[in-house]
């Protein structure tokens, strides 16, 4: 038994589609007749449907994956662009990119994944709000220090008690939401149970790393991007580095790392030993974030939460 691997191109109006099984190719729209259309026209054994992150307009089109069952496979627009390169395609147009995505499936037999949930989805759109506010509540600080006109300080005074109520209604939504879910208020107990991760950290970690809890511990880190990426070359030896992964993950663990090597006891000794054996102190603390997000995988496998011997294995 065959199976197919599509490649679609994600454009704010269209999809355009290519079958690689039999080079069959369609355009449909982006939106749910277009959707509909598309899951009709996929076929039986899809082994994968792979398309590029484009912010806003991939978003109902994975959804409607999740719905319809479809492996869907997410592929980072660089990557996808090299392995055409790679391949000598230096044209590109929607229809070349679509087929240039289902060969790219095939030939790296990328693993496809179930589409996130509709709560993820909504939740992670609260958080982007979340992130939002929080930028503009520093921009009106910011602001605030350099203001002379008593018109704009009042409106400025506004705009801040403004973005604290939308903050508040958010978190209080948000709170109730998790809450609402038996699943989502597990995990969500187990994550802030780990000194050092609050209620905002643990609900970042379950929108942004959902695949927590069934991962191996490289495989959270590397999808954190907290994984060193060593560099040799005959005798040559680089320093490793960390780079890719989930940025707003990092984001997320970097002060629950600061407090974690201060009061976990077992990261805390943690980083007192790299910093005894001479490392600076942002390579210890990305170590720390690291020992978090592998620490958090490994609860949320077994379903218990944090003890202090726990984090010494």
């Amino acid at each position: 038994m065959s199976q197919v691997t599509i490649g679609v191109d994600v454009s704010k109006d269209t999809l355009d589609a290519y079958r690689l099984s039999d080079g069959a190719k369609r355009r449909f729209g982006n939106d749910k007749a277009g959707h509909a259309a598309f899951v009709a026209w996929c076929g039986q054994d899809v082994a994968r449907v792979v398309f590029e992150p484009t912010g806003p307009y991939h978003r109902a089109f994975e959804r409607a994956l999740a719905r319809a069952g479809l492996p869907a496979a997410k592929v980072n627009p660089r990557q996808a662009r090299r392995f055409a390169e790679a391949t000598g395609k230096l044209a590109k147009t929607d229809g070349l990119d679509a087929a240039m995505l289902a060969r790219m499936g095939a030939v790296l037999d990328i693993e496809a994944k179930p589409g996130n949930s509709d709560e993820i989805i909504e939740l992670k759109e609260m958080l982007v709000a979340r992130e939002a506010l929080v930028k503009d509540r520093v921009a009106a600080k910011n602001r605030e220090k350099n203001l002379t006109l008593p018109l704009l300080k009042r409106q400025n005074r506004y705009r801040l008690k403004q973005i604290e109520r939308h903050l508040d209604a958010l978190d209080a939504n948000i709170k109730a939401r998790i809450a609402a879910s038996d699943a989502m208020a597990s995990r969500c107990a187990i994550l802030t149970s780990i000194p050092g991760i609050g209620f905002l950290t643990a609900f970042a970690l379950l929108v942004e790393m959902p695949e927590l809890g069934t991962l191996e511990p490289g495989q959270a880190a590397s999808l954190a991007g907290l994984a060193p990426i060593t560099r040799q070359s005959g005798q040559w030896r680089g320093r490793s580095f960390i780079q890719a992964g989930r940025a707003t993950v990092r984001t997320a663990l970097y002060m629950p790392a600061l407090v974690a090597a201060r009061f976990n006891p077992d990261l805390s000794a943690k980083y007192t030993q790299l910093i005894a054996a001479g490392k600076p102190p942002k390579v210890a603390i990305t170590a720390i974030m690291r020992k978090l997000v592998v620490l958090a995988n490994a609860l949320l496998k077994k379903g218990s939460h944090w003890q202090e011997k726990a984090a010494c294995t």
